[in-house]
């Protein structure tokens, strides 16, 4: 094989080892938020600080499970808990690492400042059931 014909091969040997996510993942804002609730969707928001250890684990534990096909309408939305404190106080958070799902504009579940792997997959899972 040629140098050429392998070099043309890398990108597409790239893209099928970067992870594929079914769900869909932004920052929170409020048009949005309530466009997904409005269509039914299952939504969870994140309240993410960049050097809280536990919300790592949950970004890791969520990003490896939403790959599954079942997750393609489901809606991540991260809020940040350094700059946005009236916001999710406004959801009754009361520290980082809280995740919240909801199925259109009903509450199904919370988490707070947990890294078990089975009850965030728990959490995510009665969001698309």
């Amino acid at each position: 094989m040629s140098r050429f014909s392998l070099s043309a091969l890398l990108p597409v040997a790239m893209l099928a080892a970067a992870p594929a996510y079914a769900a869909e993942f932004r920052d929170f804002d409020q048009a949005s938020f309530a466009a997904a609730q409005a269509q039914g969707r299952p939504i969870l928001i994140d309240v993410h600080a960049w050097w809280c250890p536990v919300c790592a684990s949950q970004a890791r534990t969520i990003k490896r499970t939403v790959t599954a096909r079942e997750y393609d309408r489901l809606i991540v939305f991260r809020i940040n808990y350094d700059k946005q404190k009236p916001l999710w106080r406004s959801f009754g958070v009361r520290k980082q690492a809280t995740l919240i799902a909801y199925r259109g504009r009903q509450e199904i579940g919370r988490i707070e400042f947990m890294t078990d792997k089975e009850k965030i997959a728990a959490l995510l899972a009665s969001m698309v059931s």
